[in-house]
C-alpha cells in the first residue's frame, strides 16, 4: 500500500508543479504561495475530522509539537522558494532540481537518523544527481 500512496504522490506533485506554472502567471510568487497553503490546509484539517484524528491532539508530546512545527516552517520555506522559483524559471528545470531533496533526504536520513546507506542507494543518490544536471543543462 505504501507504493501505491507514494506512486499517487509523486503523481499529485507532478499535476501540482504543472497547475502552478499556469496558475502563478500574473500572480505574486508569495500570494500564490498563500494560495496554495490556505487550500492546503483547509484539505488537510478536513482529512482529521472526517477520520476523528482530532482526539489524538492532547497525546502529542512537546518533542513532537516542535518537530512538527519545524517541519511546518521547513515546508512553508521551500514552498516560498519553489513558487518564485516556478515563477521565472521552467518547470522543465526546476522540478527536477527540487527532486535533488531525494538526495539530500538520504544523506540527511544516515547523517541524523542512523538509517543505512548502502551501495545500492549512493549509486541511485549518484543517479539521481547526474540524471538533474543532465536535464537543466
Amino acid at each position: 500500500m505504501w507504493f501505491i500512496l507514494a506512486l499517487l504522490s509523486a503523481v499529485f506533485a507532478a499535476l501540482t508543479s504543472i497547475l502552478a506554472k499556469i496558475g502563478i502567471e500574473n500572480v505574486s510568487s508569495n500570494l500564490a504561495t498563500a494560495i496554495r497553503t490556505v487550500v492546503v490546509v483547509f484539505m488537510a484539517w478536513g482529512m482529521v475530522f472526517i477520520t476523528g484524528a482530532q482526539k489524538g491532539l492532547n497525546s502529542i508530546s512537546t518533542k513532537s509539537w516542535w518537530f512538527l512545527i519545524l517541519s511546518g516552517l521547513a515546508t512553508g520555506a521551500s514552498w516560498l522558494c519553489y513558487y518564485k522559483a516556478l515563477q521565472i524559471g521552467d518547470a522543465s528545470k526546476v522540478v527536477p532540481i527540487d527532486k535533488l531533496s531525494v538526495v539530500i533526504t538520504l544523506v540527511l536520513a544516515f547523517v541524523f537518523l542512523h538509517e543505512q546507506f548502502t551501495y545500492k542507494s549512493l549509486i541511485g543518490c549518484v543517479l539521481i544527481g547526474v540524471g538533474t544536471l543532465v536535464m537543466v543543462l
